[in-house]
């Protein structure tokens, strides 16, 4: 019997067992079959993981289901494993496209935070969500190398049918945890590609490949209480009502080209091919390959490195104003999303890509004032915004009788109709 359909034997053993205490909503129609007398048991820690993840997963499931709140970009570039990551990110690229694999890390919740891989195996990989926002705990996806590489602190291996979900059966994924100097687990490294295509040194490899991320971890990590967000900022940027950056306490010389670079990689932390950010910059207009990597490699050395070649992303830390109001947006914090809102994106900028997320944010902030009932967000959104009579009447709609404010709102209000 192969060993592909020998695991299919020893899952039916336990399927079989859990199907007379599992409600029978959540078991799949294979669990009725009885295997052939004498198949072997699985490897107790996949048959404890069964019987624990049988509450929670329904095993006929099609897919991971994805992380319920929306800020997965700012959680990612504030954990300890960005940085790290983003410095290798070239090398865990080589070894799943020229492997056939595709390459995870999540945090310490079994959340994928990025993945890197070949076209033809990221597509059949995000068909069941194994991408950015997949939830892979046991309880969200039963057993699986990452959520028992979690659970035991060791590399793990999950083979086909040893999956709890059935659409997982025709995957094998090899695992490694992440580890932090004392001894925090604070995500895994996953490799994971069709069961046909398994290798006896792909362990090896991840385990490599965890031991190399963990030794570029910030040594001042163990000291930080908590971690998401525990990194200090090294470089300033400010792009919303104006243009400026700063290192530390030095101001950064960027042309505006830069600038604009600097703005987009901060603003999509899952990086840019060469292909699309050189759209995003230029657009339609003919600028050749040499002037638009003479850019990157300039903006490159002002930052002292910082930049991941081939697909264009920060490896270093960057405080932006910009998302500092996208996140607050997120979790809802209209205050300070308006507080720190001081103009458009880049506002001289002519950037495709720049333009696009002028138009988002602005959107973005504009519709939560207009949904929000606190008359002084209205009244610091209209300061900047003098021509936009929908605020202003949103102003007074909000201002009780009496408050001295009405006449400022008016006043704008009659300003913008003259217009």
């Amino acid at each position: 019997m192969s060993e592909h359909g020998d695991l299919r034997q020893r899952r039916a053993v336990l399927e079989h067992e859990w199907s007379l205490r599992v409600p029978q909503s959540r078991v799949p129609q294979v669990m009725a079959a009885r295997p052939a007398a004498g198949a072997p048991a699985l490897r107790p820690e996949v048959a404890e993981s069964w019987r624990r993840s049988l509450a929670t997963v329904d095993p006929a499931r099609s897919s991971a289901p994805a992380a319920e709140d929306a800020g997965l970009a700012p959680r990612w570039t504030g954990s300890p494993l960005y940085r790290p990551v983003m410095t290798l990110a070239d090398e865990l690229r080589d070894v799943a496209e020229n492997a056939g694999f595709v390459a995870a890390v999540t945090d310490e919740t079994g959340t994928i935070m990025w993945t890197c891989g070949g076209p033809v195996m990221r597509r059949r990989a995000e068909r069941v969500n194994f991408a950015p926002g997949g939830r892979w705990g046991e309880r969200a996806m039963g057993t699986n190398a990452l959520s028992l590489a979690l659970l035991t602190g060791r590399p793990s291996t999950v083979f086909s049918a040893e999956h709890l979900v059935a659409a997982l059966h025709g995957w094998v994924c090899y695992c490694a945890p992440l580890r932090s100097r004392n001894g925090r687990v604070l995500g895994v490294l996953d490799l994971s590609t069709t069961w046909d295509r398994s290798h006896p040194l792909a362990m090896s490899t991840v385990r490599s490949l965890a031991s190399a991320i963990e030794a570029r971890l910030d040594p001042a990590l163990d000291r930080l209480p908590h971690l998401p967000g525990a990194a200090s900022w090294q470089v300033r940027l400010t792009c919303l009502g104006g243009q400026d950056a700063v290192r530390g306490d030095v101001p950064l010389r960027l042309p505006p080209r830069q600038l604009e670079i600097l703005t987009l990689l901060a603003l999509e932390p899952g990086g840019f091919t060469p292909e699309r950010l050189r759209d995003a910059l230029y657009g339609d207009r003919p600028v050749s390959a040499s002037t638009f990597k003479a850019e990157i490699s300039h903006l490159r050395r002002a930052l002292g490195g910082g930049v991941a070649n081939r697909l264009y992303a920060l490896t270093e830390p960057v405080a932006c104003d910009a998302v500092e109001v996208l996140r607050a947006l997120e979790r809802g914090d209209t205050e300070t999303a308006v507080s720190r809102y001081r103009g458009p994106l880049l506002p001289r900028s002519e950037a495709p890509g720049v333009v696009e997320w002028r138009e988002h944010i602005e959107v973005a902030v504009r519709e939560a004032v207009l949904t929000g009932a606190n008359p002084e967000h209205a009244l610091r959104y209209g300061e900047r915004s003098p021509y936009d009579a929908e605020v202003h009447e949103h102003a007074l709609r909000t201002l009780p009788p009496g408050d001295v404010r009405r006449g400022i709102a008016l006043s704008r209000l009659k300003q913008a109709l003259r217009s």
